[in-house]
C-alpha cells in the first residue's frame, strides 16, 4: 500500500511522548542534529546490488549512455587482399536525472528536555525514509509500475498501457524505459528487419530465429493476483535464454510464495523421471519418488530453495501482482548519481533546528534482454 507521509515538526506536544507527571523529566539528553543526520551520506542498499550498474556523472539533466552491439562478422577474402572494413554498432539510452528530498526539523525545546529516544528516532526514520524512497523507485521501474512522483509508467500487455517497443522506447512519455516488449512486425522476415533497424535493442544471437529474438519479455497470465503458473516460468526461461543468458532467479512476493508452496504441480513435476506414471498431489503421504529431492520435507520445513534451477526471493517490496525471473549476474538498470545524499542545516528560527537531505539520481533499464515480468492480469 502507498507510505504515507508524516507532516509537521517533533515537538514535546506530539502523540506519543511521554509526558505523565514525575516520569521522563530527569532524561534531559542534548543531541547535536545535524551532526548525527551528516554521517549519513551513503545509501548501501540492497536493490542496488541486485539490480543496478551504479555511474557516477558531474553533470545534471539529462545523461546519455552509449552501448556496442554486436555487428562485425568474419568473411571469407583471397589470400592478399583487404576485406572491407566494418563498423560498430551504437545503441544509446537517455537517463533522465531528477533530485529528490526531505525536510525533518525538531524545536529546540524537543531536543534539550526530551528523553533520548523520541530525538534518536526521529533520526532514524529520516534516515529510513531515504532507504525506502530507493527502493520504491527501483520496484516500480523495474516491475512497470506506475508512479506519478518518480514518472514511472505501467508496462503490460493490457489495453492502455505501454504495450509496444515503440511506447516503451519513447524517452519523452517513458524515462525509465523498459524490458523488451511486443514487436510490431509478426512474420519473420519483418521481425529480422525490425531488429536490424537503427535503435534496436535486440540483436541476433546464435541460432535463434528473430521471431524468437522478439518476443515481449512481459507476460500477462490472466489469473489473479498471487497466482503463479509452471507452464509461464518455463516461458521465461525459455524467452531469457534464447538471448544468450541464463535465467537463475525468481524473485516474487510473499503471495506468490505461498501459491507455490500449494501449487501441486510444484512437486509434481519431480515425479516424473522417478517412472511414475502419472503425477502426484502435494497434498497426498508423501511417496518415494520424491525421497532424496529438495521438496521431500517441504510439507514438513515449508522451506523451498529453488524451482528448475531458479533461486526464490520472496520479499514483500515485490508487487502482489507481479513476478520476475532474471538472471542476477546481470544488472539491467543503470543507477546515475549526479550528487549522493547530503545534509544541509536548516535555521528558520522560532526554535526551530532541522535539516534538509536530498539526493541527485536518475534510474533506467538499460538491458531489456535479461528479465522477464510476468503480470497477474485477471
Amino acid at each position: 500500500m502507498p507510505f504515507t507521509q508524516t507532516g509537521g515538526l517533533l515537538t514535546s506536544q506530539n502523540s506519543g511522548t511521554y509526558a505523565d507527571a514525575g516520569t521522563g523529566t530527569a532524561e534531559r539528553t542534548l543531541v547535536d542534529y545535524k551532526d548525527a543526520l551528516v554521517q549519513y551520506k551513503a545509501t548501501e542498499l540492497p536493490v542496488l546490488a541486485m539490480f543496478a550498474e551504479t555511474m557516477k556523472t558531474d553533470t545534471g539533466g539529462d545523461i546519455d549512455i552509449s552501448f556496442a552491439q554486436p555487428s562485425m562478422k568474419m568473411e571469407q577474402i583471397d589470400e592478399g587482399s583487404t576485406p572491407k572494413y566494418q563498423h560498430t554498432k551504437m545503441r544509446s539510452e537517455r537517463v533522465s536525472v531528477k533530485e529528490y528530498g526531505i525536510a525533518v526539523g525538531v524545536t529546540r525545546r524537543m531536543i534539550e528536555h526530551s528523553r533520548f529516544n523520541e530525538v534518536e528516532l526521529a533520526l532514524n526514520e529520516a534516515r529510513k525514509a531515504v532507504d525506502r524512497h530507493i527502493t520504491d523507485h527501483f520496484v516500480k521501474c523495474v516491475f512497470g509500475i506506475g508512479d506519478d512522483t518518480y514518472g514511472t509508467k505501467t508496462i503490460e500487455d493490457g489495453a492502455g498501457s505501454f504495450q509496444t517497443e515503440a511506447l516503451i522506447k519513447d524517452f519523452s512519455t517513458n524515462p525509465h524505459g523498459g524490458f523488451l516488449s511486443a514487436p510490431a512486425a509478426g512474420s519473420e522476415a519483418a521481425a529480422q528487419l525490425e531488429i536490424e533497424a537503427d535503435g534496436s535493442r535486440v540483436y541476433p544471437y546464435a541460432g535463434a530465429t528473430a521471431t524468437n529474438l522478439a518476443r515481449s519479455h512481459y507476460i500477462d497470465d490472466g489469473l489473479a493476483a498471487g497466482s503463479i503458473k509452471i507452464g509461464d516460468l518455463l516461458t521465461c526461461i525459455d524467452r531469457i535464454g534464447q538471448h544468450g543468458y541464463s535465467a537463475d532467479t525468481l524473485l516474487i512476493s510473499p503471495g506468490h510464495f505461498n501459491s507455490l508452496l500449494k501449487l501441486a504441480d510444484f512437486t509434481s513435476v519431480f515425479t516424473a523421471g522417478h517412472g511414475a506414471s502419472a503425477t502426484q498431489s502435494g497434498t497426498n503421504t508423501l511417496p518415494g519418488s520424491r525421497v532424496g529431492t529438495f521438496v521431500e520435507n517441504t510439507n514438513q520445513t515449508r522451506a523451498v530453495g529453488n524451482i528448475y534451477g531458479l533461486n526464490i526471493i520472496s520479499n514483500p517490496w515485490v508487487p502482489v501482482d507481479h513476478y520476475m525471473v532474471t538472471d542476477s549476474s546481470v544488472k539491467p538498470v543503470a543507477y546515475v548519481e549526479r550528487r549522493g545524499l547530503t545534509v544541509e542545516e536548516a535555521n528558520p528560527g522560532f526554535g526551530i533546528v532541522g535539516s534538509y537531505l536530498s539526493l541527485r539520481y536518475g534510474m533506467k533499464i538499460i538491458n531489456p534482454l535479461s528479465s522477464v515480468i510476468v503480470n497477474n492480469s485477471a
